[in-house]
């Protein structure tokens, strides 16, 4: 078996060792490709599990408990499609790129759930973290309503404290938010160029000011990709929806740019109840395809911030169209050209949130931590003495919403 295993491996490097000219490229690829590149996938994560552990009964349990942590989320559905950007490749908005350090870390850190291993380990999958109060937009949506504009409290020191606190714990990804924090764009270079490159940074953005030369300083100073909102296929209805007459102009100008500097690049869309039909998502996803993006991320409204006491939570039959939306999006082969769909929700009622402290958390404005943006419940500072006991606290109150599942 082991002999079988190193052939394996040696075949693979050398595939790997291939040169190729496509570093500069961003695409949807599958077929046989997707095919071949999954099997290279899956002897990697044998090859982690192998460097995790050493009794070979652990390798193989390992792999199976990967496997049913993936069923616990998606069922039996199988991706026909992967991401190619950078170099890497991506099979979810929030997994790192294969066949990065960072991937092989992640995955590692998801082992040490099933039994601990030997290296030290990430202690968050994501964290989001706003870096501004600023914003010149007045989303219909916006969770951060009530701070909008205020004095800013966190300084680029304090900014860079926080992420080097969080890196020390270890993280997968960091997902930098607003207000708009392409407004603090000269902030956003400082913390990027001082933080460590053990962890994908990603900026999530209306689009606004994602200038060329901001784009290709952000790729330059480390930003893996950005996760840019577009709220409806009809210009004037986002613009409307962001309060913001050139919110539409900004998203394309954000894409275009985003793309031609090799981030990785999604589109997030708010699906309220008006916007939800067959027509209108298939329309947005058009629209998506054409611009070339990777991913689409779908987030349901929640009452808070600007929604606050409004009427805004989807019904049964509105979740039922988008369920059945994304499973045929995403594991229909019919549909193998489209940008893959990261959907929240569908995750979490199958296997509960991990956000809360578990594997995630936000921090504020104020530099506050909080269980995710849509659950504002401050549980102390980052740059607190007591960081370990209010992240301890964050975790034993978890998501109210979604509760983890254990079977």
């Amino acid at each position: 078996m082991i002999i079988q295993l190193q052939d394996k491996f040696v075949q693979q490097e050398k595939l790997e060792s291939v040169s190729t000219d496509m570093s500069n490229q961003q695409f949807i690829i599958s077929g046989f490709k997707q095919k071949l590149v999954h099997t290279r996938l899956k002897i990697s994560l044998l090859k982690i599990a192998i460097k995790c552990y050493r009794n070979p009964l652990d390798w193989l349990n390992a792999l199976h408990y990967l496997v049913k942590l993936r069923r616990r989320f998606l069922g039996d559905n199988k991706l026909h499609k992967l991401v190619y950007a950078g170099g890497k490749y991506y099979m979810g908005l929030y997994t790192p790129g294969w066949n990065s350090k960072v991937y092989q870390n992640f995955i590692s850190s998801q082992l040490h759930d099933f039994k601990p291993v030997k290296q030290k380990v990430n202690r968050f999958n994501s964290v989001f973290i706003a870096i501004t109060k600023k914003c010149a937009l007045r989303c219909e949506h916006c969770y951060e309503w009530e701070n909008l504009n205020k004095k800013e409290v966190l300084t680029t020191e304090k900014l860079n404290e926080i992420v080097r606190k969080i890196q020390d714990k270890g993280v997968s990804q960091i997902q930098f938010l607003g207000g708009e924090p392409l407004i603090k764009i000269n902030t956003l270079l400082q913390v990027l160029k001082q933080a460590v490159k053990t962890t994908d940074f990603w900026v999530v953005t209306s689009g606004f000011k994602l200038t060329a030369n901001n784009a290709k300083q952000l790729k330059e100073a480390g930003l893996t990709g950005v996760i840019i909102s577009l709220d409806h296929f009809i210009p004037e209805k986002h613009n409307t929806f962001r309060g913001f007459k050139d919110a539409y102009f900004w998203v394309e100008e954000a894409v275009k740019n985003a793309i031609k500097n090799n981030l990785v690049t999604a589109l997030s869309l708010c699906v309220t109840k008006e916007f939800i039909s067959e027509k209108n998502l298939t329309a947005y996803m058009n629209l998506a395809k054409e611009l070339k993006v990777s991913f689409v991320q779908f987030i349901e409204p929640k009452a808070v911030g600007h929604y606050a006491g409004k009427d805004v939570l989807l019904k049964q039959y509105h979740i039922l169209i988008l369920e059945d939306f994304f499973l045929k999006m995403n594991f229909n082969s019919a549909y193998n050209s489209y940008p893959i769909i990261t959907y929240h929700e569908y995750y979490q009622r199958r296997q509960g949130c991990f956000g809360g402290g578990l594997k995630g958390m936000y921090v504020d404005t104020d530099g506050d931590i909080n269980a995710c943006p849509f659950c504002p419940k401050k549980t102390g500072n980052v740059l607190d003495d007591s960081f370990e006991e209010n992240l301890n606290l964050l975790k034993l109150n978890g998501c109210k919403d979604y509760k983890i599942k254990t079977n």
